[in-house]
């Protein structure tokens, strides 16, 4: 495959929450249980939400467009020293695309009210697919250096995000 090509995506919609900066926002979605957001899909696309009101939780899939550029390893908000970042969830990546499960409350026309949401405020989405759990889900799996994290923070700092602190140097120490 050529490095060159470029792939061009359209927002099929926009993501709204309570988290206007990076800075507080939780790191994921089973940290923000209590927090309700509305996922507005552009019209031209309601059809495609046929039948969504069956699943309990949905996949989002969105462009972060306000992450600081690409870095190669980064100290993620799990622990306090340096890993690659495709051995991460930290969100400076080569295309940021973000991911994240909700629960789906309601769906009104083209609107979903969610929960679990630890996505900023206005970003861009780009697809929904539904949870399906005898696919996602794989209990017991191991997880790299996860499963012995060097840290227990649950909400951003802001430390990949435009206006926020500068990252980490070094392992982090």
């Amino acid at each position: 495959m050529n490095e060159e090509k470029t792939i061009a995506m359209r927002p099929v919609g926009v993501i709204h929450s309570a988290f206007r900066e990076a800075a507080g926002t939780p790191i994921q979605g089973v940290y923000a249980q209590e927090s309700v957001g509305l996922v507005v899909v552009h019209e031209s696309y309601l059809e495609a939400l046929d039948d969504i009101e069956g699943f309990e939780r949905l996949w989002l899939v969105y462009w972060m467009d306000r992450v600081r550029p690409f870095r190669p390893r980064v100290v993620p908000y799990r622990d306090t020293r340096e890993h690659g970042l495709f051995a991460t969830r930290s969100p400076s990546r080569p295309n940021p695309i973000g991911m994240s499960v909700v629960r789906l409350l309601e769906r009104t026309a083209n609107t979903l009210r969610v929960s679990n949401v630890d996505i900023l405020d206005g970003t861009p989405l780009l697809d929904i697919k539904p949870y399906v759990p005898e696919f996602d889900a794989h209990p017991g799996s191991g997880a790299g250096w996860f499963d012995h994290p060097g840290a227990d923070r649950r909400e951003a700092d802001g430390r990949f995000h435009d206006a926020g602190p500068e990252p980490p140097v070094g392992n982090g120490f």
